[in-house]
């Protein structure tokens, strides 16, 4: 894991802060991207515009369990509520912050945007065998 912060001068100068990590093959990966792609994905997979299966190498089992017990209930309350079976459309990515635990542990924090609202979703994300896996996710 590598935190990186630019010495502060004497003048006004923005911190920069870099977190990435080494996964399989020593080619550093960011953090960030990895949970951006996942937040989006799980909310393309509530959307129905994505299968859930995608998800199950980046999902720990209790996590996958999780996310297919709420689409269900998500589709389910979509159709008797809207009579649709597409109950988000278009989910965009808006920002994303992550905070290093230790070397192979991180959280994040994800803000979507969608057509009528905003939501936050919160990760864990743990390194096992060099690849990212979120261990406890929270959709708002």
């Amino acid at each position: 894991m590598t935190i990186a912060t630019a010495s502060r001068g004497t003048g006004h100068q923005n911190t920069k802060r870099t977190i990435a990590a080494y996964g399989s093959k020593g080619s550093e990966i960011d953090v960030r991207l990895v949970a951006r792609s996942i937040a989006q994905a799980a909310l393309e997979v509530l959307a129905g515009t994505r299968p859930l299966s995608q998800l199950s190498r980046s999902l720990d089992p209790e996590c996958y369990v999780s996310l297919q017990h709420r689409v269900a209930l998500t589709r389910k309350h979509a159709a008797r509520v809207r009579g649709s079976l597409h109950p988000h459309r278009s989910p965009m990515v808006r920002s994303v912050r992550v905070c290093s635990i230790s070397e192979t542990i991180c959280e994040a924090s994800i803000v979507v945007a969608e057509e009528h609202r905003c939501r936050a979703i919160a990760m864990r994300l743990e390194r096992f065998d060099g690849v990212w896996r979120v261990t406890a996710l929270e959709i708002g």
